[in-house]
């Protein structure tokens, strides 16, 4: 059964994908950009109604009072491709840090050109290449969304976070707001298989400007691992160390 019903919802996933990103598609050529979040957002509440209704998985959002209205950097916890669709339910006009390899994706792609990507075989020139699309991003208002670990992890993997959200944070002397989930619960970063639970996406107090590099990445991994532990069932977690 669960076979069954995650092999419906992967073509309901990809489905509504298509849907709202063609519906809105003309729209953003001609240089509507708020259409990109009308989008996006259609697109995230077809994913919590397919997840509620045809998974079984019930989805939280906690910490809204945390959630930046204006320029922003929020880092976030990494574990399936439901972290990038669930935030711009909350988050006003959200651009994501992705990988360059998802403009090749058909409709997706169409969208996330309009993102930062990153090309991470790039090294410096990926780095500045990203600090000058985020200056842009934030001069226009908007919140950056960063995954500080560059790639999906597995539940519990160890950590592994890179330095581009340092430069970022250090760049932009802005706030960064913490985000914490448990989507591997439900969601693996590989396979079709989506299993029946609850999905927490907690936003965090933000991270003040203006701490060391190392005080800075301390702060952010201590706070997004043990807030991310704590949303795991007590048989599933790991230590963090402070």
């Amino acid at each position: 059964m669960i076979l069954l019903r995650s092999i419906i919802f992967v073509i309901w996933f990809y489905g509504t994908m298509a849907f709202w990103g063609l519906l809105y598609m003309p729209a953003v050529l001609l240089g509507h950009d708020r259409f990109i979040w009308h989008s996006m957002r259609g697109w995230g509440k077809s994913t919590v109604w397919g997840l509620r209704w045809i998974v079984g998985a019930k989805i939280k959002f906690e910490g809204l009072e945390h959630v930046p209205k204006g320029p922003a950097l929020i880092a976030s916890k990494h574990q399936t491709t439901l972290d990038t669709v669930l935030p711009v339910l909350f988050v006003s006009e959200p651009v994501f840090v992705v990988k360059k390899e998802l403009i090749k994706m058909p409709v997706f792609g169409f969208y996330m050109k309009r993102m930062i990507p990153v090309d991470r075989d790039a090294g410096a020139t990926a780095l500045k290449n990203m600090l000058r699309a985020s200056r842009a991003a934030i001069a226009k208002g908007r919140q950056i969304v960063i995954y500080p670990e560059g790639t999906r992890q597995e539940l519990n993997a160890p950590p592994d976070y890179k330095p581009g959200i340092v430069a970022m944070y250090r760049d932009l002397n802005l706030p960064v707001t913490p985000m914490a989930l448990n989507t591997g619960l439900v969601w693996k970063p590989s396979g079709i298989i989506r299993r029946p639970g609850t999905v927490t996406i907690k936003f965090l107090p933000p991270i003040p400007p203006g701490l060391s590099r190392e005080d800075f990445m301390r702060e952010l991994e201590n706070t997004i691992e043990t807030e991310s532990q704590a949303l795991l069932p007590p048989d599933r977690r790991r230590s963090v160390a402070a």
